[in-house]
């Protein structure tokens, strides 16, 4: 058993933003298990489950509100103890809408302790034109300990033939260990014409995505093994890290870019845990 603590917040009308929050703790006793868990709206996780068995826990984290406008604030706190292994996604792609000239928020804090394991593999983000947002991960591993996590981004809606020319983008990701950058990763898109035709920015591509794998030293041979996966798309990069792995989508589709970053994640798995991908029930699968 562990506590759930919902905190319910006022309307948001006399706010200038929801100020959500969600702490999730996991520990390894007989498999992995949520310990503790409190949520303040917009922001809940739905009831753990274990399409794999015990040893891993899928969590599906919600945002009951629909989408993040300007002046909201969201902070996710996770933390691992040691031997765990969570998979934490979401239930449905995060939409950022247009700014009433208030900027936007998202902090993330994970801190994975030695010889656990977290894959953050949320849904797609959707900017849409005239969003001013900024998010914030950063995580901090133990010694022994991964972190896989993956990051897909709409600019504009690209149905309605939205195109992502005013607004304002930020994303800053870091990873320490020890007090040790293993990975620093920070981006800026302000929107208008210019970066989005500039073969320096979206190049007119209005998904782009980041697929990084760190905490275990990879090898040449594996690098070669991901730029070799049969289905890997244009506009793709493989990097290798100091203690990872890093590649790169710019394209038009977020389902080819998840397609490929899944075939990544499977080749991982497999070769590092013995156990192929397991993709979330709540995910449309492709």
């Amino acid at each position: 058993m562990y506590a759930v603590i919902t905190v319910p917040l006022s309307s948001p009308s006399i706010s200038p933003g929801w100020q959500g929050k969600l702490q999730l703790r996991y520990g390894c006793q007989d498999g992995t298990k949520v310990q503790y868990c409190r949520a303040q709206a917009p922001l809940k996780v739905q009831r753990p489950f274990y399409p794999e068995g015990p040893q891993v826990c899928h969590s599906v984290m919600l945002h009951t509100a629909g989408g993040v406008v300007g002046g909201d604030r969201l902070a996710i706190d996770v933390q691992l103890r040691p031997h765990s292994h969570v998979l934490l996604t979401t239930a449905a792609a995060n939409k950022i809408y247009r700014s009433n000239g208030l900027e936007a928020q998202q902090d993330v804090l994970i801190h994975v302790e030695p010889d656990a394991l977290l894959e953050w593999l949320p849904q797609e983000t959707i900017v849409f034109n005239q969003a001013v947002y900024r998010q914030n991960l950063r995580v901090e591993l133990s010694p022994g300990a991964s972190w896989l996590g993956w990051e897909i981004t709409r600019f504009g809606r690209s149905a309605r033939n939205e195109q992502f020319v005013d607004g304002n983008w930020r994303s800053q990701t870091e990873v320490w260990q020890q007090g040790r950058p293993l990975w620093i990763d920070r981006q800026w898109l302000p929107g208008c014409l210019e970066t989005w035709s500039s073969p320096h920015g979206l190049a007119g591509c209005p998904v782009v995505g980041s697929f990084a794998w760190v905490g275990q030293a990879v090898t040449a041979d594996f690098v070669t093994q991901v730029r070799q996966l049969g289905a890997e798309p244009q506009g793709v990069g493989v990097t290798r890290l100091q203690q990872g792995l890093l590649c790169r989508y710019r394209g038009h589709s977020s389902l080819e870019a998840r397609q490929w970053f899944t075939q990544v994640w499977n080749l991982i798995r497999s070769a590092t845990w013995n156990r192929p991908a397991c993709p979330p029930r709540v995910w449309q699968i492709f």
